[in-house]
């Protein structure tokens, strides 16, 4: 019983670490944006993209990531995904080209799929009772956006660019062989769900509603983790240091509200929480881009979002074990994998429509209505009473109609 113990301790806050260095590796290229701007004389639509490709991969990952984790382990396969990121963590230190800084930083992009390694992992080793704590733990991992934002200005300022991803290659190998050592295999369960038994809740409409939903609410938590650095610095010319500590606070404030948005769909049910989140999202997408002349009240008006952005993230992830009792794994993937893609084609579009008439305004017209488009699948499709109150049964979609 003890080394039981000790094994789910060194799993739970191993794993969480790990996802907290895995998670700043994967927002880098986001904070030293501006730079590589300024270095390769890019448009903004090529900056868009080198923000947002290493989205793309560790979106897409997660899927596969969490189906091998369950099925081999998650020691294993978090180890051998920390170990090639090394590669090209040292890689992108020699690119010349713009073309290899996107072929790299689109590599570095699996660190993001750590996400899906912790969750399997972590939670073959606790009981049911105690998995929604233990996963909140976990899930501060995405506070690694925000040691980004405190430190990879600095770095680059003290020690350049390259030396910059170098270091971070260090850390993660260090932090591979710690992980390796000091670790053991959780218990895995004899019953071997095929891919195609995995892939079955794609039939079920309330995934569909679920991917919707986090697609606005994780999608533009990552996309303005990643994109405020360039924004900031574009729009009111402040230091690369300042941009990263304003991101940095953003970061916090959306990843710590994310257990009260759980706390709140508990509580009163999905339905309220849902409702006044993304009326919150619609109205303040309009207004950012009147701030603007105001940066105190533009800084304001951003960390309310995060606010509204993370409670989102936590209330709409409380209804996943709705989708499919059972499968709970595989539909976590796919919605966080949808969540993630958000965040590769919501900075997309910044840029997009910065290059074409010479405003983020319409991007931010976009997101509004994109929030609103929720708001009624939220009036539509889910309903008003408490999750832990409805019967466990798929075809009864406990939350969501």
């Amino acid at each position: 019983m003890q080394k039981m113990m000790k094994g789910q301790k060194c799993a739970l806050w191993l794993s969480t670490i790990a996802m907290i260095l895995s998670f700043t590796v994967w927002t880098m290229i986001a904070q030293v944006a501006p730079i590589v701007q300024e270095m390769y004389e890019l448009s903004d639509t090529k900056l868009s993209l080198l923000i947002a490709i290493p989205v793309l991969l560790g979106s897409l990952m997660r899927i596969p990531l969490g189906i091998a984790s369950d099925r081999y382990g998650g020691r294993k396969i978090y180890t051998l995904t920390m170990l090639v990121l090394i590669i090209p963590l040292v890689g992108i230190g020699y690119a010349a080209t713009y073309e290899m800084l996107l072929f790299w930083t689109f590599l570095i992009g699996l660190a993001g799929a750590t996400f899906a390694i912790a969750i399997s992992y972590v939670s073959n080793w606790y009981t049911s009772g105690k998995q929604g704590y233990v996963l909140g733990i976990v899930g501060l991992g995405n506070i690694g956006s925000a040691i980004s934002g405190f430190t990879v200005p600095t770095m680059v300022t003290e020690f350049s660019l390259s030396w910059t991803f170098w270091g971070s290659a260090i850390l993660m190998g260090l932090m591979t062989a710690v992980f390796w050592f000091f670790t053991k295999e959780a218990p895995l369960s004899n019953d071997k769900t095929t891919v195609k038994e995995a892939f079955s809740v794609m039939k079920y409409r309330s995934l569909w509603i679920l991917s919707m939903f986090y697609f606005l609410t994780f999608g533009g938590f990552v996309t303005f983790s990643l994109y405020l650095p360039t924004l900031l610095k574009g729009l009111y010319h402040i230091s690369l240091v300042d941009a990263g500590m304003n991101t940095a606070w953003f970061v916090m404030l959306a990843t710590f509200i994310r257990p009260f948005g759980g706390y709140l769909a508990d509580r009163f049910g999905a339905k309220m929480p849902l409702l006044f989140l993304f009326s919150g999202t619609s109205v303040i997408a309009i207004l950012i881009p009147l701030a603007v002349g105001n940066f105190f009240i533009f800084s304001v008006a951003f960390l309310t979002l995060g606010l509204f952005l993370g409670a989102g993230n936590g209330a709409v992830f409380k209804l996943v074990p709705d989708v499919a009792p059972g499968k709970t794994g595989v539909s976590a993937g796919i919605i966080g994998a949808i969540g993630g893609i958000g965040g590769f084609i919501l900075p997309l579009v910044l840029g997009l429509t910065k290059d074409l008439i010479g405003s983020y305004t319409p991007g931010f017209v976009l997101f509004s209505i994109l929030s609103f488009m929720c708001l009624i699948g939220t009036i539509r499709g889910v309903k008003d009473g408490k999750t832990s109150s409805q019967k466990k049964s798929v075809k009864a979609y406990p939350s969501i109609q």
